[in-house]
């Protein structure tokens, strides 16, 4: 079977070196193996527990739980409803993040288009109301109803 050096792995994954040798110290990669030089080395067996690591990396879960969660993975069978569990908390974990990165974007999807209209009409007055500085609500309430019907464009 094919030996993948540690570089090899970086370079596969797109992540450095560093953070790979990183990932074996904190033990989210307890299956590495080391040659007689004492350098890490890789499997092609490696590769679903490397995308399964990298993966729960980008969805934010934290370098600790992601260890507990391969650990439970290398005892085998008797930790399936576990790690079950385990993911299906992290769904909703990432959902909930999800849907607030979603209102988030949509918020400053609207004050793109605010600031668009007001560059166009040199001034931001025309969103005031009268006698304020204080957006009026109306505005933003047409925003989001021209939004849901398509009529706005970036």
């Amino acid at each position: 079977m094919k030996k993948y050096t540690i570089g090899e792995i970086a370079q596969k994954y797109d992540v450095s070196t560093d953070t790979l040798r990183y990932y074996d110290k904190e033990g989210l990669i307890p299956f590495v193996k080391k040659d007689k030089a004492n350098r890490r080395y890789f499997l092609e067996t490696d590769f679903q527990y490397l995308d399964t690591i990298l993966c729960l990396k980008r969805a934010g879960i934290e370098v600790k739980q992601i260890a507990l969660f391969i650990e439970m993975c290398l005892k085998g069978d008797c930790t399936l409803e576990d790690r079950y569990d385990f993911i299906q908390e992290k769904e909703r974990e990432l959902e909930d993040k999800i849907a607030r990165f979603s209102e988030s974007l949509d918020y400053l999807r609207w004050k793109k288009w605010y600031y668009s209209e007001a560059n166009k009409a040199k001034t931001e007055d025309i969103f005031f109301e009268e006698g304020t500085t204080q957006v009026d609500p109306k505005f933003y309430e047409n925003y989001l109803k021209n939004m849901s019907e398509n009529k706005i464009n970036y």
